[in-house]
């Protein structure tokens, strides 16, 4: 490859590296200078919830029963155990086999 060819995907790279550090420093930031009221607290621990279910949602919604099968299995591993590398392997165990068995 030619340096040309290089310029553009390494400037992507560079810019989204510099937009992410950007982000997070601006969070910290403006965070240390808002009040961490009880309804602001409770607001911010509920968010890593919020966030996987609406990145785990939309993509159940896509992967038919297997999806659903390997939701319900993290979910279970998670209670009984409180793992999160435990809750992933089961989902993913029981969506791949789930598949196996020819289930959508």
């Amino acid at each position: 490859m030619t340096a040309t060819e290089w310029a553009g995907p390494v400037t992507a790279i560079l810019a989204m590296a510099a937009a992410t550090y950007a982000v997070r420093f601006a969070g910290y930031w403006i965070m240390s200078r808002v009040p961490l009221t009880p309804f602001l607290r409770a607001a911010l621990e509920a968010l890593p919830g919020a966030i996987i279910v609406a990145t785990v949602v939309p993509l159940a919604m896509r992967g038919g029963l297997s999806a659903w099968i390997g939701i319900a299995a993290a979910t279970l591993a998670m209670i009984a155990v409180r793992r999160d590398i435990v809750a992933l392997a089961a989902g993913m165990g029981a969506v791949m086999a789930a598949r196996a068995l020819g289930l959508p």
